[in-house]
């Protein structure tokens, strides 16, 4: 049995600069990516958190891959929502630039058949790429309704 994987591929009317300090920037991530924000000092081997606006434990990783403006690639694991278990996965972002946009592939690999994550961010990274984008491009961000009306359930 293969190992699922989510790949996406957006364009961005922004530079391989912007778009790669938005994915590394902890105050530009917690713009459009709906309250969560990411944290590292980003050298390769260094810890990744991203810290979650409404769950009690964050995702957590190491920093594998660190290329300004071109690649990054960090571990992910999920420790909420049924996903404690469930080994590290992987996230790759390849930013390549065609003439005044940017092609942003994301991968996220190395689930195990079955993976709750994979379940998770298949429905997670469209909505927050897609906010990424509308955020360099107009200044706005996306909301996810589904994510915040369980989080006002859940309160």
């Amino acid at each position: 049995m293969s190992k699922p994987e989510f790949v996406y591929v957006i364009y961005i009317a922004s530079t391989p600069e912007k778009v790669f300090q938005a994915l590394t920037d902890e105050k530009m991530s917690e713009q459009y990516w709906v309250g969560n924000r990411v944290v590292s000092d980003w050298k390769i081997g260094a810890p990744f958190t991203l810290k979650l606006k409404h769950e009690e434990k964050d995702v957590t990783g190491k920093v594998l891959e660190f290329d300004p403006p071109r690649r990054l690639a960090y571990s992910f694991r999920a420790a909420h929502a049924g996903m404690e278990a469930e080994p590290p996965s992987r996230v790759t972002f390849d930013l390549e630039p065609q003439r005044d946009q940017v092609k942003l592939t994301v991968v996220h690999d190395k689930f195990e058949p079955g993976s709750k994550a994979f379940e998770s961010v298949s429905r997670g990274w469209p909505l927050v790429l897609s906010s990424l984008k509308s955020y360099l491009e107009t200044g706005k961000v996306l909301h996810a309704p589904w994510y915040e009306d369980a989080q006002q359930g859940a309160a």
